[in-house]
């Protein structure tokens, strides 16, 4: 190997392209966190005394759950915003899900099913039984049905399960997206 060969100009000529690319990336975003910061900005997941779910942890008191669905959006709203302790809000859902075959195997049987689920939620004060605020939140998922009954029926209850982590979570979204008292 010589030295001027041009394949080691071109290895030191890719590693400065990506170096430089990744060196500008961090700058700007050192620079945008620098600039936000300047402006008062706290972000709304922040846990401590400037975040804003804070506020709410521990606040909020979910009403029991009444089968294996409701249970697992409890579980989920008490991960996100704690479990209540001297809680002055409660907080009322009410689940429906809807199941609708989507897929199908060339002989008629259904492959694929969509979940639908549907929470209309409520926030009211403990104290006094004021409503607070109330939403409705949608979303879906989907669950392939196999050969074996066992199978499929793991499989959808993981769905229904992965359906009230994912309303769960836009509750809580919608909860620390309002000015609540």
């Amino acid at each position: 190997m010589s030295l001027y060969d041009p394949s080691r100009f071109e290895i030191l000529k890719s590693f400065l392209t990506v170096f430089c690319a990744g060196w500008r990336a961090r700058f700007l975003a050192l620079g945008s966190v620098l600039i936000l910061a300047g402006c008062g900005f706290t972000p709304v997941f922040g846990e401590g005394p400037d975040g804003q779910d804070s506020d709410l942890r521990g606040r909020i008191d979910v009403a029991a759950p009444a089968d294996e669905e409701g249970f697992a959006l409890v579980r989920r709203l008490e991960d996100r915003l704690g479990l209540p302790q001297g809680a002055d809000l409660s907080l009322l859902a009410d689940i429906r899900i809807t199941e609708e075959a989507v897929g199908f195997l060339p002989d008629g049987e259904i492959s694929r099913f969509n979940v639908t689920g549907q929470v209309d939620w409520r926030l009211q004060s403990v104290s006094s039984g004021q409503q607070i605020a109330t939403g409705r939140e949608r979303s879906f998922t989907s669950y392939s049905a196999t050969s074996t009954t066992v199978a499929t029926t793991f499989a959808q209850r993981d769905a229904r399960r992965r359906l009230m982590v994912i309303l769960a979570d836009r509750i809580v979204t919608d909860l620390l997206a309002r000015d609540l008292p």
